[in-house]
């Protein structure tokens, strides 16, 4: 089972004005989780909620499951 991104979240934080500087230094969200972001893996809950209110979308909408192929 795989939960994957369905698009880029930091070119979608940019397109809302948000840069990774901004976003650390505001302390949104931390180092490992912009890591996370870079490489596709998956981020909490808590980090989902953040970013839902940021993008002002639903958990639906950012991520999607993937099913393992067999």
């Amino acid at each position: 089972m795989s939960m994957v991104y369905k698009f880029n979240i930091l070119a979608a934080l940019k397109e809302k004005g948000y840069n990774s500087v901004r976003l650390r230094s505001e302390k949104v969200f931390g180092e490992s989780t912009m890591q996370k972001f870079r490489t596709g893996e998956m981020i909490s809950v808590d980090n989902i909620e953040r970013l839902c209110k940021l993008l002002d979308c639903q958990p639906g909408d950012i991520i999607e499951y993937v099913p393992d192929e067999k």
